[in-house]
């Protein structure tokens, strides 16, 4: 199956498919449907970094990543700068609710804003990624996770890789703290060296009002101590699209949002049009299979 990848019908990908990617309320919309993904042939297996190739984390990093599946803690923007995020993000959310959205509904963000398009891309940022995943590398996701104080929403365990109709599964999140995220404000939470297991089989929960997501890996925690990612603003953390990870509900007097940014290397092939969404951030993409859309013109 072939599609098309002209700048007009990536516009179409976050405009339209039935607001897919635009101002949506429920999760729902964000996420194939089973239906959606049983056609796509996936490899799910982890594919570790090569140590030796670092050039901005450490090899003890890279290692660590391998090992447990990720890396937390990694400053990327000053207190100055991350100020600046919160303050753009604050009126792209006031936007988005005005327009029937909600805290969660700002997706595949970087093909409408040029100002995550400049996180996505951001050099720093980009740097450490590629000693993850090497040096051809795509930014193909942009999405804000902002729990509202006491909004009483959960992500439950689950694996990024089952959502995606991405393969191999190579891909890598680095979710960076617009605010200063801790257990009090429901931090998310991983569960190390669980990306070594495969693909792990998951209950749907499309009904569960409480759970931002319809996935759940039901005693996840039987498979390892889990780990609270804290962070504070502009740090970022990373991890494996098969690690395990969550979050409990946010029932705390402050807001809890950050940015999940995605990426891959070239040689991962994406299928229902997702390589419509991919950024060359590092290197090339010689065969072509991702769109490498511009910069929008609007912030």
């Amino acid at each position: 199956m072939s599609y098309d990848t002209s700048w007009a019908a990536v516009r179409g990908i976050a405009w339209s498919g039935g607001l897919r990617y635009g101002y949506t309320t429920g999760m729902a919309q964000f996420i194939p449907s089973a239906d959606e993904l049983k056609d796509v042939t996936r490899e799910f297996r982890f594919f570790p970094a090569d140590a030796g190739g670092a050039r901005t984390l450490s090899p003890a990093q890279v290692e660590a990543f391998n090992r447990g599946g990720y890396l937390k803690g990694i400053r990327i923007f000053s207190l100055e700068e991350i100020s600046g995020i919160r303050a753009y993000f604050d009126e792209l959310l006031a936007r988005t609710l005005a327009a029937g959205g909600d805290s969660y509904s700002i997706a595949t963000a970087h093909l409408r804003y040029g100002r995550v398009w400049d996180l996505l891309t951001e050099r720093r940022l980009v740097a450490i990624v590629r000693d993850l995943i090497g040096e051809n590398a795509i930014g193909w996701g942009s999405h804000f996770f902002c729990k509202m104080p006491g909004d009483g929403k959960r992500v439950s365990w689950h694996q990024d890789s089952s959502y995606w109709p991405l393969t191999p599964s190579k891909a890598v999140t680095a979710w960076l703290a617009i605010d200063d995220a801790d257990v009090e404000n429901a931090c998310m939470r991983y569960i190390p060296g669980s990306h070594h297991l495969g693909h792990l089989t998951y209950t749907l929960s499309e009904n569960d009002d409480a759970n931002v997501l319809n996935q759940t890996v039901e005693g996840a925690e039987e498979l390892g101590e889990p780990v609270d990612v804290e962070l504070r603003a502009g740090e970022i953390s990373l991890h494996s699209d098969l690690l395990l990870h969550g979050s409990e509900a946010n029932q705390s007097t402050r807001r809890r949002c950050g940015l999940t940014l995605r990426y891959c290397p070239a040689d991962v092939r994406a299928g229902l049009g997702w390589n419509a969404k991919g950024v060359v951030v590092s290197g090339s993409d010689e065969s072509g299979h991702w769109a490498n859309p511009p910069r929008p013109l609007t912030d």
